[in-house]
């Protein structure tokens, strides 16, 4: 196989992700917005994107497998095609209770198209550039987040039904664009035979120790959830301009290191990158916890993005060189199970830490949370017996 990377194959699934995050960022949003004014409080906005994450991550094990067992191309046109049905569904929910309990299905789908997502583009990527690949992919999702939550809301102001057609539209057209994907295993990168691969029982349905791996990614997840929910009212606390500056840096910082440094990642070694991303989030949110000011805020934003943003494709390069080709959905699930947990536990617990201590403690306690990652990544690594890259 060539180790070409850009190829048309590539490209097409940057569109597929491109489109996917275009559209569920228009919706999550505007949601909490719309359960308001069907007669929820502010709990009640708040669980539209708790149940979505949840639901996500404890499905995820499950649907992660799915894929390889019937394709992944399958399931990226199948699951887009449901969640044209789930959008279109919510222009006609008048009580928000029923919206709710209609995300938590719409988030198992959500997870099986992510890990489908994923373990496709593994599977197109050469090995030799697998996390140069992946950094690269996952910049379709960084744009697409920057452009949405302002067209979501352009859209919302034109009315909540328009914007369910919208989106409807948009997930029929990511089934038409999985559907000009080739088949699985046609130009298919396999599994590296030069890799040491995890022996597992044939019947086993969860990738465990994928996931006892993907603690390290969910102690650092857990900061992340709180950045993404209090970042902007921490800013308004601190009198700081704009209030998304936090954010706005953290993205452009993540852009930029992948831009920079992502034909590094192979070249390095997955694991001795990985190793040194592992140390930067923790000083980016201690950074944040004592900042007092713009500068301050931006200098916590890029370590914290620097660090953030080379972990994951490091992480996923360093987890698929140990699992087996035929396996490779369901190890993104058990990745994504871990890392959706700490997102929406980081949300929920930091606005009851900021409540009863203040920011600074909270962001600092995550702080202290995100340093277990380094032990907990070398120490399950051991016990796993994982051969060091």
């Amino acid at each position: 196989m060539s180790d070409r990377l850009f190829t048309p194959r590539f490209f097409i699934m940057c569109a597929y992700t491109f489109t996917v995050f275009i559209s569920v960022f228009q919706l999550l949003p505007t949601a909490p917005y719309h359960v308001i004014d069907l007669g929820g409080g502010t709990v009640a906005a708040g669980l539209f994107l708790g149940f979505l994450t949840y639901s996500s991550a404890f499905s995820a094990p499950f649907t992660g497998s799915i894929g390889d067992r019937v394709g992944q191309r399958h399931v990226l046109i199948t699951v887009s095609l449901v969640l044209a049905g789930f959008t279109a569904s919510y222009a006609f929910i008048t009580d928000y209770r029923w919206m709710l309990g209609v995300v938590i299905v719409h988030g198992i789908f959500w997870s099986g198209l992510l890990s489908a997502s994923g373990a496709y583009m593994t599977a197109t990527l050469p090995p030799a550039r697998r996390a140069e690949g992946l950094g690269y992919w996952g910049l379709s999702s960084v744009l697409a987040i920057g452009i949405a939550p302002a067209l979501g809301f352009w859209m919302y102001g034109r009315g909540w039904t328009a914007l369910c057609v919208e989106l409807t539209v948009l997930n029929l057209l990511m089934a038409l664009i999985a559907w000009r994907l080739p088949d699985d295993h046609h130009g298919a990168h396999g599994h590296d035979p030069q890799a040491p691969v995890m022996e597992h029982p044939g019947h086993m349905v969860i990738e465990w120790r994928v996931l006892m791996m993907s603690v390290a990614l969910a102690l650092i997840s857990f900061g992340y959830g709180g950045l993404t929910s209090f970042s902007a009212l921490f800013a308004d606390e601190l009198h700081v301009s704009p209030r998304s500056l936090f954010l706005s840096a953290m993205a452009v910082t993540m852009l930029g290191g992948r831009l920079l440094l992502g034909r590094s990642l192979d070249r390095v070694g997955h694991r001795k990158v990985l190793l040194r991303c592992l140390a930067a989030p923790p000083i980016g949110l201690a950074l944040l916890a004592v900042a007092t000011g713009p500068v301050s805020f931006v200098l916590a934003a890029a370590v914290f993005g620097t660090g953030f943003g080379l972990m994951h494709p490091a992480f996923t390069a360093y987890m698929m060189s140990h699992v087996a080709f035929a396996r490779r959905g369901a190890a993104f699930g058990a990745m994504l199970a871990a890392f959706d947990t700490g997102i929406g536990t980081g949300s929920s617990v930091m606005g009851w830490l900021i409540h009863y201590a203040g920011f600074r403690v909270a962001f600092g306690l995550t702080a202290a949370l995100a340093a277990l990652s380094y032990p907990a990544f070398l120490l399950v690594e051991k016990r796993l017996g994982f051969r060091k890259q």
